[in-house]
């Protein structure tokens, strides 16, 4: 008799629905436990060649803020532009996180995130209240 027969076994079918493209590389059928898998396709970050930690996912989020806050230029057309309520958006996601993850992150990381928010607050405050100042002047 053959092995695969005297084996009882199942079938996956994957009938989820994605938003994506699909991935032509990938096998549209399922693959047995001992049969080689399809190769992975590389992730961003890998791709980039630097690995995620919370500090790199830290510092993306707070280079998010100080392109919301016109500190720095666009990477997709060069242009300063200011979104104040995007940047308090940032911000708030940044306090959140330091909020949920307090006790629990190594003291570098810790000083990290708490130094960015400060600092990310005080620009955010003066650039909502600048303006008012000059006014009254």
């Amino acid at each position: 008799m053959d092995e695969q027969q005297e084996k009882p076994g199942f079938r996956v079918t994957d009938r989820r629905r994605f938003a994506g493209t699909a991935d032509e590389s990938a096998p549209t059928e399922p693959t047995e436990p001992g049969s080689a898998a399809a190769p992975e396709t590389p992730r961003p970050s890998e791709a980039a060649g630097e690995p995620v930690t919370f500090s790199t996912f830290v510092l993306g989020l707070s280079t998010q803020a100080l392109l919301h806050l016109g500190e720095i230029a666009s990477p997709l057309d060069g242009k300063v532009e200011q979104d104040l309520p995007a940047a308090k958006h940032v911000i708030d996601i940044l306090g959140i996180l330091r909020e949920k993850t307090r006790a629990n992150l190594e003291p570098g990381e810790e000083h990290l995130l708490d130094s960015m928010l400060y600092d990310l607050r005080m620009r955010y405050v003066e650039l909502v209240r600048g303006p008012k100042k000059k006014e009254e002047a």
